[in-house]
C-alpha cells in the first residue's frame, strides 16, 4: 500500500546520507520534500501540515544540524510521529464473562463488512473462542446467503431470520441464541449504503442503543482514500466507535487514510485486511506500520504469520531433513504452498528487515512457483527424491506433463541444488542467520535463479518410437 511514499521518504534520506552536517536550511528543504510526499500519497491535509510541523520542531530541538549521522536521526524522528500519528492502539478485544461478548459492524456497502465479520469470527476460531455471526443486513440483496456461504467455509455457524424487516429484532434474537447455545462471541453484521444517509445512521444508532455491543466497528475501504476519512468522521459523529478496521490493505492504493484517520476522528485503526483469504486480518500496530512505511521491515507480523501457517511437529521434522541435507523437491513444493498461504511473495519480502531496498523493482512472478509445483509434480517419487536421474528423455517427459519446455526442468534441476544446500546452512541457524541466508535466497528467485517456465507446451509433439527412428534415418 505504501510504496510510492516508502520509495519518497527513502529517497529523501538517501540524499541526507550522502552530506555531512547540515543546515536549518537542509532540515526545511526535507521537510517540503517530506510534505509533498504525504500529499501525494493522498494524506488529508492538516493532518501533513502538524505533522510536518511536529517533525520539524523536534529535528531542530534535536539538533539534526550539528550531528554527523543527520539521516538516521530524521528517520528515527519520523518513525516516531509516524507511531505518534496512527496510535497509541490496543487491538486486544476486552471479552466480557458471562458472554457473549458483542461485536458491531457498521460501514458503507463495498468497505467489505460481511467479508470481514467472517475473517474475524476465523481469527476468534484461531483463538479457541465460540463466536456466531448474526445477518442483519437486511437491505442488501443475498447479503444473508454471502454470510451463510462464508459461515460454512470457516466452521461458524450463522443466525438468520428470513423475510424479517427488523433489524433491532433479529439483533436481539440472534444474542438470545447465542446464550441458548453457549456462543462467547457474537459478531453483528449490519446494513450499509451506497453513501451516508439519515435513515441508515439511525438505524445502526437503534442496533447499537438497543443491543449495547461491547465493540463498535467501522469498516472502510482503504482504495477510497479521503472518502474513506469523511465516512469515519461522519459516522463518528452518531456512533461511539470503538475503532477501525480499514479493508484492502494489500492494495495498490496510496495509503492516505491509514495516516489520516486517527487524527480526524481520535478512533484507531484496530485491525486491516490484507487479502481475500480468509486468514488474512492482521491486528494493528502503527509501529509495525511505521517499519514498513520507512522500508525497515516488520519481522513480528512475518513470525505471527508463520506461527499461523507452520504445524510445529512438521516444522520439527523439516529441521532435521534439513540438518541431514535430505531436502527434496517435495519438500520445496510443501514450503512454497505454505508460503503463499502465508500472503503474495512480494509482501512477504518486504517485511523482512533490509529487503526493500534489496529488492529494488524486482518482482517475483507468483505464476513462476504454481508452474515450477506443475513441473515437480509431473515427476516421479523417484525423480523427486533424487533429481539427478532426470535425463533428457526424463525432462522431456516432465516437461510434456507440465506443459513447459524441457530447457526449464533442466534449470530446475540445475537449482535445487544450491537450494539444498542453503537450506542446510539453515538449520540450527539463528533467527538472524537465517533472515540474512533468507535475504540471498530471496535475491537469487528475484534475480532469475528462479526457472524461467515460459509455458510453452510440448504434448503435441509426436515422440517417434524406436521402429520410427530407424525408418527416419534410412531416409
Amino acid at each position: 500500500m505504501f510504496d510510492a511514499l516508502t520509495n519518497r521518504l527513502n529517497n529523501v534520506f538517501r540524499g541526507l546520507r550522502g552530506r555531512g552536517r547540515i543546515t536549518e536550511e537542509n532540515v526545511g528543504e526535507v521537510m517540503r520534500e517530506i510534505r509533498t510526499a504525504l500529499l501525494e500519497a493522498d494524506v488529508n491535509l492538516e493532518v501533513a501540515r502538524q505533522f510536518c510541523d511536529e517533525v520539524h520542531k523536534k529535528a531542530i530541538g534535536a539538533e539534526v544540524i550539528k550531528t554527523l549521522k543527520p539521516a538516521e536521526v530524521m528517520v528515527k524522528i519520523v518513525h516516531d510521529e509516524l507511531v505518534r500519528l496512527m496510535g497509541p492502539v490496543d487491538p486486544k478485544i476486552p471479552f466480557v464473562s458471562p458472554g457473549p461478548t458483542i461485536l458491531m459492524m457498521a460501514g458503507l456497502q463495498g468497505s467489505g463488512k460481511t467479508t470481514t465479520c467472517a475473517k474475524m469470527a476465523k481469527m476468534l476460531l484461531e483463538r479457541a473462542k465460540r463466536p456466531l455471526m448474526v445477518a442483519a443486513d437486511l437491505k442488501r440483496p443475498a447479503a444473508i446467503d454471502q454470510l451463510e456461504v462464508l459461515g460454512q467455509q470457516i466452521g461458524c455457524p450463522v443466525y438468520t431470520e428470513r423475510g424479517h424487516h427488523n433489524v433491532v429484532k433479529v439483533c436481539r434474537n440472534g444474542i438470545t441464541h447465542a446464550r441458548k447455545n453457549d456462543r462467547d462471541v457474537v459478531i453483528l453484521d449490519t446494513a450499509g449504503r451506497l453513501a451516508v444517509d439519515e435513515e441508515m445512521m439511525d438505524e445502526v444508532a437503534k442496533v447499537a442503543t438497543t443491543t449495547s455491543p461491547h465493540q463498535i466497528y467501522l469498516v472502510l475501504d482503504a482504495m477510497t482514500g479521503q472518502d474513506a476519512v469523511n465516512t469515519a468522521r461522519a459516522f463518528n459523529e452518531r456512533l461511539e466507535l470503538d475503532g477501525c478496521i480499514l479493508t484492502k490493505f494489500d492494495s495498490d492504493t496510496r495509503g492516505g487514510a491509514a495516516l489520516s484517520v486517527k487524527r480526524v476522528t481520535d478512533k484507531p485503526i484496530k485491525f486491516i485486511g490484507v487479502g481475500e483469504k480468509m486468514e488474512a486480518l492482521e491486528e494493528f500496530h502503527p509501529d509495525r506500520i511505521a517499519g514498513r512505511i520507512l522500508g525497515m521491515g516488520d519481522i513480528l507480523t512475518l513470525v505471527e504469520q508463520a506461527q499461523r501457517h507452520v504445524d510445529q511437529e512438521d516444522a520439527q521434522k523439516l529441521e532435521a531433513k534439513m540438518a541431514k541435507g535430505k531436502f527434496t523437491l517435495d519438500d520445496l513444493v510443501e514450503q512454497f504452498r505454505k508460503i503463499r498461504k502465508m500472503g503474495s511473495m512480494k509482501d512477504l519480502v518486504k517485511k523482512i528487515p533490509g529487503m526493500g531496498d534489496a529488492m529494488g523493482d524486482m518482482d517475483i512472478d507468483e505464476g513462476e512457483l504454481i508452474r515450477m509445483e506443475a513441473a515437480v509434480q509431473s515427476m516421479t517419487p523417484r525423480e523427486r527424491a533424487n533429481p539427478k536421474i532426470i535425463d533428457v528423455s526424463r525432462r522431456r517427459r516432465i516437461a510434456r506433463g507440465a506443459g513447459c519446455d524441457p530447457s526449464d526442468v533442466s534449470q530446475l534441476v540445475k537449482q535445487f541444488e544450491p537450494m539444498r544446500n542453503m537450506m542446510k546452512a539453515m538449520a540450527g541457524q539463528s533467527l538472524m542467520q537465517r533472515m540474512k541466508l533468507g535475504t540471498q535466497f530471496s535475491k537469487m528467485m528475484a534475480g532469475g535463479g528462479m526457472p524461467k517456465f515460459k509455458g510453452k507446451s510440448t504434448a503435441t509433439k509426436r515422440v517417434l518410437s524406436k521402429k520410427d527412428r530407424r525408418k527416419k534415418r534410412r531416409r
